[in-house]
């Protein structure tokens, strides 16, 4: 790979070729390499959503309420992409993610340096506090373009990890050679789980756009539904995934940090 042109590009424009070309992988793990833990904890979630396919009738308490709302807004195939941001910060917040002092934000924008320019990117959901961006959501569009949401939230991952290190630095504190980022990747109801490792090495690497003598191991997480081949479509609509896919959430919570 070290013949590979390597050029600028924000963070919206990265494919497979970038992976590549600044020898990144990404691989698939099971729930104890991912969450270092042996099983799903229970989720926290009311049981009206745990057991309801479509919104009961009756009151409802708010959250249980917007869940609902959300849903049929994300799944109706006329909606726009945002509110697929939309109910991912929902999500976000009923499974306490802001918790502390910690805040949802959308659609922050963010840079990092690349072939000796500095580029862009743009988170469409993430969570931070004072000092840090500590999650990134990214929507999978595949439904209505031939974009990969994948390298796209990794360069997201990067530019998050450079900006808190330029925020430690401002607050008088030492940079981290390298951190874990968490990210999400969605498409509608459907989410799908990333560490991703980010070091100084590879920042070097990027912005003198040179081949990093490392692998960058992306670990990935795919909830363990029982029909895969249809869980892109199906998302959080069988309550069988949705138990899954919250239980999921709930210990992504202790990959925070």
């Amino acid at each position: 790979m070290a013949n590979v042109i390597r050029s600028a590009k924000s963070g919206s424009d990265w494919s497979d070729n970038e992976l590549l070309a600044f020898n990144i992988r990404v691989i698939d793990a099971g729930i104890a390499a991912f969450f270092n833990t042996p099983e799903l904890p229970p989720s926290t979630v009311s049981a009206t959503i745990l057991a309801n396919v479509d919104k009961p009738d009756g009151p409802l308490i708010k959250d249980d309420r917007l869940f609902f709302q959300y849903m049929k807004m994300v799944e109706n195939p006329r909606s726009s992409e945002s509110r697929v941001g939309d109910f991912a910060a929902f999500l976000l917040h009923i499974m306490n993610y802001d918790d502390q002092d910690r805040v949802i934000c959308q659609r922050t924008e963010i840079s990092f340096p690349m072939a000796g320019q500095c580029v862009d990117a743009k988170t469409d959901v993430c969570l931070m506090n004072d000092l840090e961006l500590l999650l990134l959501v990214q929507e999978d569009k595949w439904l209505s373009s031939d974009e990969d949401p994948e390298p796209q939230v990794i360069a997201e991952a990067i530019a998050a990890f450079y900006q808190n290190n330029l925020r430690r630095k401002q607050s008088g504190l030492q940079p981290l050679p390298s951190k874990y980022i968490p990210a999400i990747t969605m498409i509608g109801t459907a989410p799908i789980f990333y560490r991703i490792p980010v070091t100084t090495m590879l920042l070097e690497a990027l912005a003198t756009a040179t081949y990093p003598r490392e692998e960058t191991t992306v670990l990935r997480f795919i909830p363990p539904v029982p029909t895969q081949e249809r869980y892109r479509n199906d998302g959080m609509r069988p309550l069988v995934n949705r138990r899954t896919i919250l239980q999921c959430f709930e210990a992504f919570k202790a990959v925070i940090n």
